[in-house]
């Protein structure tokens, strides 16, 4: 039985189709046998299908003799930090992110919030479900336990509360999870919240929350401006990735934001290192390096940047993605921990978001990422450095390739969850130079017209 749920990083598909009651059991199971001793923590989040999910899950593991920790409605992040704060074996996240209605899935971790994925265990989680062995009959103990205080404190821990100012800030939880936490860490702050989208609801009524896509941005935008807020934060179903708009209801593209908490956090840790994906590099090279930090560049993917983290020891990690690894959150990503340092940032600086990224968006524009249904990746990668090769550009293949030149630099890579080709293109602070060159890779790569 092939199962086509089971990705390079986690497990995604359309429910039942692809993923099952049946299915989710044996992987409660298979992953059970992966894991050190000790209890097992799970938490979905808003979708409809989850809680089954997560019933057939629990089943998987307490047969296997695991016994359980089941934390309710929650965010992913929220598995990782319960993981390594109890101390437990591991941790399952029954989460579609921003997938479409219709799609759930899986995150899997092992002790102190370490991924599970291809090369980690996860292929063979999938060899288990898709085999005929039969389950165990243990008796594993269910404990239910949706206590957030040791989170939320947690949360709390990356800022001087005393130090922050009664910012208003429009938050927009699109019908995710994360107004849940906003509600918790509300009375521990002084800021005053505009909630919109807020209530979770796994129908959607508003559309599957991903900031991502500009067609998603319009309604926290507009908050912003109606209500003159300081700044807007926007999140994904799961809250694992936070999106910002700044005080005129402007949309900041993530690679920004990775330069400015990269900073930020460098106060706190001098001479740090700090990890950034290829695809957008030079404001964060530039930023962290002027702050006396050490720029890391590794491969993009959550895996692959938590792996390098730990062996490095960074401070931070950022993807221009939205992604956000701290390392006193055991080098896991965090939708909250941003918002609230950028919060810190503008209370303390008395500057608002917008005039923070401003300089930065001017030295370095970018094209922010444009995405391509292409025919054949490899040919078309093959037709663009084919086209630029007599100009003898510096070259990397960290992931995907990028290609420097003095003033200009592009990365062009495959998805690795999706059929697409990924570009994006960066200056050295000259705007039409990023229009000319964006649109002669957009003609040179072709595709079906190009999607951001």
């Amino acid at each position: 039985m092939t199962l086509p749920c089971f990705k390079a990083y986690d497990i995604r598909g359309r429910v039942p189709e692809e993923l099952d009651a049946a299915l989710a059991e044996r992987i409660g199971a298979g992953t059970a046998s992966l894991l050190g001793p000790g209890p097992v923590v799970l938490g979905r989040d808003i979708r409809l299908s989850s809680p089954e999910l997560q019933a057939a899950l629990e089943k998987g593991f307490t047969a296997s003799g695991r016994d359980v920790i089941d934390i309710g409605l929650c965010g992913t992040e929220e598995v990782y930090f319960q993981t390594f704060h109890r101390q437990a074996a591991g941790g399952v996240m029954v989460t579609a992110s921003h997938n479409p209605m219709g799609y759930n899935g899986m995150k899997l971790v092992r002790e102190h919030a370490r991924p599970i994925s291809g090369d980690t265990g996860l292929f063979d989680v999938r060899d288990f479900a898709a085999g005929d062995t039969p389950l165990p009959s243990g008796t594993g103990q269910v404990r239910t336990d949706a206590d957030k205080t040791a989170y939320i404190q947690h949360l709390l821990g990356y800022v001087d509360v005393n130090q922050l100012k009664p910012l208003k800030i429009v938050v927009n939880a699109g019908n995710g999870g994360a107004g849940i936490v906003i509600d918790e860490l509300a009375p521990h702050l002084p800021f005053e919240f505009v909630r919109i989208q807020h209530e979770p609801d796994g129908s959607f009524p508003n559309g599957i929350p991903n900031p991502l896509l500009p067609e998603n941005r319009a309604a926290t935008a507009d908050a912003v401006r109606a209500q003159g807020a300081d700044f807007g934060i926007a999140w994904d179903g799961d809250f694992d990735r936070c999106f910002f708009f700044d005080s005129q209801g402007e949309f900041i593209e993530g690679y920004y934001l990775v330069g400015l908490l990269a900073v930020a956090l460098l106060k706190r840790a001098p001479g740090g290192k700090v990890i950034h994906d290829p695809r957008l590099t030079w404001n964060t090279v530039e930023m962290v390096e002027q702050a006396g930090g050490v720029p890391v560049m590794s491969k993009t993917g959550h895996a692959f940047i938590k792996e390098r983290m730990r062996a490095e020891d960074a401070i931070y990690g950022g993807e221009m993605s939205a992604h956000h690894y701290f390392r006193d959150f055991a080098y896991c990503d965090s939708g909250m921990i941003p918002w609230l340092l950028i919060a810190e940032l503008v209370s303390q600086t008395g500057t608002s978001l917008g005039d923070l990224v401003a300089d930065r968006m001017k030295a370095f524009p970018c094209s922010g990422e444009i995405n391509f249904r292409v025919d054949d990746a490899k040919a078309t990668v093959a037709r663009v450095m084919a086209h630029y090769a007599d100009q003898t550009p510096a070259l990397d293949y960290t992931d995907g390739v990028s290609v420097e030149f003095d003033t200009w630099r592009f990365n062009l890579r495959s998805s690795n969850t999706e059929p697409l080709l990924r570009l994006n293109v960066e200056t050295r602070g000259d705007a039409a130079l990023l229009r000319d060159r964006t649109e002669e890779l957009t003609a040179l790569i072709g595709g079906q017209a190009p999607q951001h």
